[in-house]
């Protein structure tokens, strides 16, 4: 009976601390996306860019077609946001935060600007990467 106890105890002890760790994962995944969301909504590009792995292998897929590199889509973003009127304010809503593996999720959310050229609103699928122990997008799938 002791031994059955203990494996019980030892089970959901386990559970518990996987859970936790799933959890403050997720939690520092959405600490890096309030960043970004701040970030952006002070018109700081290169700021909302420190969420993004600085790689030639960080890939950027929208509906004009798909962007590898930090620096291709950093010049992608400030073409395409020039001024505080096309940056405007960001908000997000996750719907969703899965683990993929112990050091990757992804992460399904719409995303809305409002600013003076007109508001855009869309959807996303990040995938972010414990890297160096920070979490970081290395694939953004945005419309």
């Amino acid at each position: 009976m002791n031994k059955l106890f203990l494996l019980l105890f030892i089970s959901c002890t386990f559970s518990v601390f996987s859970q936790s760790n799933e959890e403050r994962d997720k939690d520092a995944i959405k600490a890096v996306l309030k960043a970004q969301r701040i970030a952006w909504s002070k018109n700081n590009i290169e700021e909302f860019m420190e969420a993004y792995w600085k790689s030639d292998s960080l890939k950027f897929y929208a509906s004009n077609g798909l962007t590898t590199g930090w620096e291709n889509i950093l010049i992608r973003y400030e073409k395409a946001y020039p001024t505080e009127d096309h940056t405007g304010k960001l908000s997000y809503k996750i719907n969703d935060i899965t683990k993929i593996s112990d050091d990757a999720y992804y992460v399904l959310g719409e995303y809305h600007i409002k600013r003076e050229v007109g508001n855009a609103d869309g959807i996303f699928m990040l995938i972010f990467k414990r890297i160096n122990g920070e979490w970081k997008i290395v694939v953004d799938t945005s419309c």
